[in-house]
């Protein structure tokens, strides 16, 4: 039977839960349980993710036997008990006596309703069907688009990938030893199930891998790097893509907005033992000192294809600010061409599900720029349907279902003319 998490992690996830509906994210608030031990970090961090990973089905549970609608931090309460009983096989005997004890310490309120705490919990604990309860819905910003495109078979299934959260996918350096335990991917990825201590990974400390989601690998698969070719990759952090760019010889500037997300670039080569030019700057003001071959731009999106691995992001969007952001990505593309000779290629990638950030955002281009060419992906353990008319490749969590899904992603590969 699984062992969900302790007093101190229950008390950590109601914190980082809370922290949400002020409007933080959870990576926003990594430093915030830093006094707890770490495997009461780990367990905190879980908590929080699979509550609201699982947050309509718990309430569908707890609905049937609360009257009044309870106040956010004790909903909260009985939300992390009935998703430790149902989902992660928790007691009930220790999960609701906690349960009771986090509400006796929320003050004069939660001292009121720790009777309707104890009633509810044990009730819930008796519930037959959470398998059967649908997952967890796509807001409504965000599904209306997905059911417009592909369909309500195709939403329902991409809220069962949400659903079933995400395994660890590793990029390997060429070659590096396989990792034991390892799936290899058809794209190169490999692929690990499981809770998994990533430093503890045989390979880690000599850098022969670092961590990247199978969909995420591809863009840089896509632009087809070769050694000694100059690479700027635009808007570089976490740095998954600069790194393998320098694993196969690029010479790469990785540019970032952000001097701290850098930061932790410049980390991870080190550690992988790679070499890439870092410059802090806003992309649409830099420009290379020397010419450049090709481009990656990983744009600023909605990250609408990583539910799966954060579920806390449909709880902080609201689908407002998408025009800003489409308005930003052509502006980018606009600006990344100018810096490629005639010939050039730039990959545009988003980890977005919404077709105005992927699918829409190229046809604009080419309206804009009637002499780029997209050219069409032909890369390994790519499915012909995920090839898009316009010559893109799309991306959906629902794809690889037998393997674990993959997160959402557009790219494409864009060509100037090579008569300028």
């Amino acid at each position: 039977m699984a062992k969900p998490g302790t007093d101190q992690a229950r008390k950590g996830a109601l914190r980082l839960l809370q922290g949400v509906r002020d409007g933080l994210s959870l990576s926003d608030q990594a430093g915030a349980l830093k006094a707890l031990p770490a495997v009461d970090q780990a367990r905190a961090a879980r908590l929080a993710a699979e509550v609201l990973r699982h947050r309509d089905r718990a309430d569908a549970v707890l609905s049937t036997h609360v009257n009044r609608k309870p106040a956010p931090q004790i909903a909260d309460v009985l939300r992390l008990a009935t998703v430790e009983m149902l989902e992660l096989g928790g007691a009930a005997y220790g999960v609701v006596d906690a349960a009771v004890s986090l509400t006796r310490g929320l003050g004069r309120r939660g001292q009121a309703a720790t009777g309707m705490v104890n009633a509810v919990l044990r009730k819930v604990a008796q519930h037959q069907g959470w398998a059967e309860l649908p997952p967890q819905r796509l807001p409504d910003w965000l599904r209306g688009p997905v059911v417009a495109t592909w369909g309500e078979d195709a939403a329902l299934a991409i809220e069962a990938a949400h659903q079933a959260g995400a395994p660890l996918d590793l990029t390997p350096k060429p070659g590096a030893a396989q990792v034991e335990g390892a799936e290899p991917l058809p794209t190169g990825s490999l692929r690990l199930r499981g809770p998994v201590q990533v430093s503890a990974l045989p390979g880690f400390a000599e850098g022969d891998w670092w961590v990247q989601d199978a969909a995420a690998a591809l863009p840089v698969r896509l632009l087809d790097p070769q050694p000694g070719e100059r690479i700027a990759d635009l808007c570089a952090a976490p740095g998954g893509k600069t790194l393998q760019l320098a694993a196969v010889g690029a010479r790469v500037t990785a540019v970032d907005v952000s001097p701290t997300r850098l930061k932790r670039v410049a980390e991870n080569l080190r550690r992988c033992r790679l070499a890439a030019d870092l410059v802090a700057a806003d992309v649409l003001d830099w420009r290379p000192d020397t010419p450049l071959d090709a481009i990656l731009l990983d744009a600023p999106c909605s990250a609408t294809g990583t539910i799966r691995r954060h579920p806390d992001l449909p709880f902080l969007r609201d689908g407002s600010g998408l025009a800003d952001l489409t308005g930003l990505q052509a502006r980018l593309i606009d600006h990344a061409l100018t810096l490629l000779p005639p010939g050039g290629r730039l990959v545009y990638a988003v980890c977005s599900l919404l077709p105005d950030e992927g699918e829409a955002q190229i046809a604009a281009a080419l309206a804009r720029h009637p002499r780029l060419t997209v050219e069409a992906p032909g890369l390994p353990g790519i499915e012909p349907g995920w090839i898009t008319p316009e010559g893109g490749l799309r991306l959906r969590p629902d794809y690889w279902p037998d393997r674990g899904g993959m997160d959402g992603f557009f790219m494409a590969r864009l060509r100037r003319p090579a008569d300028g």
